[in-house]
């Protein structure tokens, strides 16, 4: 099988090719002989009930050394038709989820009867990382989602040490503790209230984030892989994107319950990849579905292509249709 793959992503040449996850989908894909455009989420244009954008048909490669620009190659750009020439779309630009990714979600969504979107535009607009999550709230630690300094106080009072994060945060960006007393609360929600129109997430502090959090790669709804990422020096956060480092590590049989309760809505709902994460072995903190990352890092420690794996869904699902 033989695709055409439009892949809606951030610019080639700002990515770090040593772990985008979305460079080693595209590496695979070439690999299979499917054929890869890229184009930017900003260049689509709807008319005539047709969604087309100017794209570049593109080659990848590893990169001769770290850094070296060389990783990929532009033909000439042309009009794509999204709904008629292109099989797949790749929607992975990194968030911010503002107005402008939902907005692709929407335009995407028009061809979505006629191309495969991976994820499914609509659910991945319906299923925001910090807001999904809260349908398993029984696997979540203590949380509060609000923007009043008041409720955050009393939460904060119930439950100690406190973590307040931006609700469509993304990366480990704006993740603060707040220790118990409260000293800079009542600041850093003036802050957060003037930046941020929607609430804000507010959780327990949890004490084994120190012992990582686990990044879980679900692949049509079945656990493809995992690791451990452990916070820097003087750091709560382990996202990889600030500093934090991973390992190996296997699942808990928690974290093996919570898979089982997600992977069949994940499959019902097309969202194909997947990446959750869990701290202490046992809470569920986000389910990611915008742009997940972490399968070079898997495959580095595990040996597992999950790139593979998502073609094969992915391969599957264009049979299927």
């Amino acid at each position: 099988m033989s695709l055409t793959v439009a892949v809606q992503m951030d610019p080639l040449d700002q990515i770090n090719v040593a772990g985008d996850s979305t460079f080693a989908l595209m590496l695979a894909a070439q690999a299979r002989g499917h054929r890869l455009f890229h184009y930017q989420a900003e260049d689509l244009n709807w008319s005539d009930g047709r969604l087309w954008t100017k794209a570049h048909p593109v080659t990848v490669r590893q990169p001769s050394a770290p850094n070296a620009g060389d990783h990929f190659r532009f033909d000439a750009p042309v009009k794509l038709d999204l709904g008629d020439e292109a099989d797949v779309v790749l929607m992975r630009q990194d968030p911010p989820f503002d107005l402008g990714y939902i907005t692709a979600t929407h335009l995407l969504e028009r061809i979505a009867d006629k191309t495969l979107v991976v994820n499914d535009p609509a659910q991945v607009r319906n299923a925001p990382e910090k807001v999904f999550v809260l349908d398993y709230a029984r696997f979540m630690p203590p949380t509060l989602v609000t923007r009043s300094t008041d409720e955050a106080r009393a939460f904060l009072a119930e439950h100690g040490a406190i973590v307040v994060k931006p609700l469509h945060g993304n990366g480990g960006k704006a993740i603060f503790k707040v220790e118990e007393g409260g000293l800079n609360l009542s600041a850093l929600f003036e802050v957060f209230n003037q930046t941020w129109r929607e609430p804000h997430m507010v959780q327990a502090f949890l004490p084994d984030v120190a012992k990582g959090d686990k990044r879980i790669v679900l692949v049509d709804g079945e656990v493809a892989g995992a690791i451990n990422r452990l916070p820097g020096e003087g750091e709560i956060r382990s996202n990889l994107a600030v500093g934090g480092s991973a390992e190996k590590t296997a699942l808990t049989d928690r974290e093996r319950e919570i898979c089982d309760a997600l992977g069949p809505e994940l499959k019902r709902r097309g969202l194909i990849f997947v990446g959750i994460d869990v701290i202490g072995g046992e809470w569920l903190t986000e389910i990611n579905v915008t742009s997940p990352t972490g399968i070079v890092v898997i495959e580095r420690f595990d040996g597992t292509d999950v790139a593979g794996l998502i073609w094969d869904a992915i391969e599957r699902r264009v049979a299927e249709r």
